[in-house]
């Protein structure tokens, strides 16, 4: 091999390690639920629409209250992650739109980032009952535990009438 060839093998490994290390760091990016439509969103209006027509309109919610008069919310989430990390939250947009007793629209309105809850669980383990025994000792500690083979009795096979 020439010379030139030869000094250009260490500056082309380096340069194909960082692209390699570079790749594994990139922000996956997925946008999840409702895709909002501002035009078809400001269109509804108070007073004017009802459950029907929003439902003409803006298509079936990502889910719908319970409680009181059941408002609807539309849900778009936009999250992004790096290769074997969890998913965090980038930007989120709520459409809520609220009904009165009959039916009609009475409020429409945007939440965003403010009404997601943060929550980290306890790492502590339950207790229970038994005992607190290690892997070796879960996985040989029943040898010997059993009678052996041929019988409960210590190997004498036993009937109804004694032993045989």
């Amino acid at each position: 091999m020439s010379r030139f060839v030869m000094n250009r093998i260490p500056v082309f490994a380096v340069m194909v390690t960082a692209a390699l290390l570079a790749s594994g760091c990139s922000r996956m990016k997925a946008s999840q639920g409702y895709l909002i439509d501002e035009t078809l969103f400001t269109s509804i209006l108070p007073g004017v629409d009802n459950r029907e027509s929003v439902s003409r309109t803006l298509g079936r919610p990502t889910f719908a209250g319970q409680f009181e008069n059941g408002s609807w919310y539309y849900v778009n989430r936009l999250t992004g992650q790096y290769a074997f990390v969890a998913p965090k939250t980038l930007q989120q947009q709520i459409l809520v739109v609220s009904f009165d007793e009959a039916g009609n629209v009475s409020k429409v309105e945007r939440r965003g980032m403010e009404k997601i809850a943060r929550i980290n669980p306890v790492g502590d383990k339950t207790p229970t009952l038994g005992r607190d025994e290690g892997f070796f000792a879960e996985l040989f500690g029943n040898i010997g535990a059993v009678g052996s083979a041929g019988g409960p009795l210590g190997g004498v096979p036993t009937g109804r009438d004694g032993p045989r």
